[in-house]
């Protein structure tokens, strides 16, 4: 948005309007014989006729009053309008100098200019001229303000919307001008992933219409959401019924693995909160499974020129989906791996299970059920 004072103030050649408010008809005469060359000049002979007229005619950008007229003054006149056209520039055209009258005028009616007659009309053109460019001014400056305001409503409520994704710190780091280059840039970083997924999904929204359907995930993906961001971490996306969660991206935290655990156990308690809503209507249980592992990754934005979005990348993300798949033999389970477990270990009970054979791993993997906390 860039303001150029020459394109908005155009050679005054736009035609502006422009009203002359006078109590002698031959002043009124004088003056539009002389400037109608320039202008659209408007003329009144007293107050409530001027007042007919602005509001006829909204685009008058400059306002020229005689002071003293029998039913009431310039300054008066110019007091009763000056909310209601305050996009107008005012000027006080008389043929008394009244220091008093001058002081009122600027101070209750923000007068452009004082004037004494006899006018000059070169002058009193350049002074006119002056007027509309302040007056156009003043209304680019207000059509900026405006678009500004409405920018600023627009992003304020898409970091309010990504806030319901995202903890408040990474979206102020987001933000950042310093920071901002290198998080979209791609970089490596240790975090946690977490895969929760609905078990049995097909079957068990078969009764419901899909409006229920999308209501009935909607619900759900709130209470998930919710418990993601209140242990610091990130949504990454919504996978059909599954949703992914990254810990320790974009913001490096050295706490993933622990954010990572507890949000999973914060996730079991809010199923139950969800089921005793949902389970007569569905007249079954709706059970989840979560994988959750801790490595390398590579985060930043991918996508094409079309699409994009911010993402991580790496076999630490696709370990995390294969440990999810696996726990569909626990229903509601927190299954992690070997990595994860290292890092929590001191504060979570944990069963070790089995190897598990992990698809595209050639070696089986151990791999541990949360219990809960010691």
């Amino acid at each position: 948005m860039e303001t150029n004072i020459d394109t908005v103030a155009t050679s005054i050649s736009d035609r502006p309007s422009i009203l002359y408010v006078d109590d002698e008809p031959y002043n009124l005469v004088s003056f539009k014989s002389t400037f109608r060359h320039y202008y659209d000049v408007f003329t009144a002979i007293n107050a409530k006729e001027a007042l007919e007229i602005l509001r006829n005619h909204p685009t008058i950008e400059v306002i020229i009053t005689d002071q003293r007229m029998p039913e009431i003054t310039g300054v008066a006149f110019l007091k009763t309008i000056i909310h209601e056209f305050s996009g107008a520039v005012r000027m006080i055209l008389t043929g008394y100098s009244d220091i008093k009258v001058v002081i009122e005028a600027i101070n209750e009616c923000k007068i452009f200019h004082y004037l004494t007659k006899p006018w000059v009309e070169a002058e009193l053109k350049q002074i006119i001229d002056n007027g509309i460019l302040v007056a156009r001014l003043e209304k680019h400056i207000n059509s900026l303000v405006t678009q500004l305001q409405d920018e600023l409503a627009n992003k304020e409520a898409v970091i309010k919307t990504f806030q319901k994704y995202v903890p408040p710190d990474v979206v102020t780091r987001m933000l950042s001008p310093t920071e901002n280059k290198q998080l979209f840039e791609g970089e490596i970083l240790v975090i946690s992933v977490l895969f929760v997924d609905i078990r049995d999904f097909v079957k068990l929204s078969s009764p419901l219409t899909p409006k229920q359907t999308v209501g009935f995930l909607n619900n759900y993906f709130t209470l998930m959401s919710e418990c993601v961001v209140n242990r610091s971490g990130t949504v990454d996306k919504f996978i059909g019924d599954g949703l992914l969660a990254l810990f320790g991206a974009p913001v490096p935290s050295a706490n993933n693995p622990e954010n990572a655990v507890l949000c999973a156990l914060d996730m079991l308690n809010a199923l139950k909160k969800f089921n005793s809503e949902y389970c007569k209507q569905l007249r079954i249980e709706t059970t989840i499974g979560i994988g959750i592992n801790t490595g390398s990754v590579v985060v930043g934005n991918i996508g094409s020129e079309q699409y994009i979005e911010y993402t991580a990348i790496g076999n630490t993300v696709n370990l995390a989906s294969r440990i999810e798949g696996l726990s569909k033999t626990w229903p509601n389970s927190i299954l992690i791996s070997e990595s994860t477990y290292d890092k929590v270990k001191n504060f979570i009970k944990a069963e070790k299970l089995a190897a598990q054979e992990i698809k595209g791993k050639e070696n089986k993997m151990d791999v541990y059920k949360v219990l809960g906390v010691k």
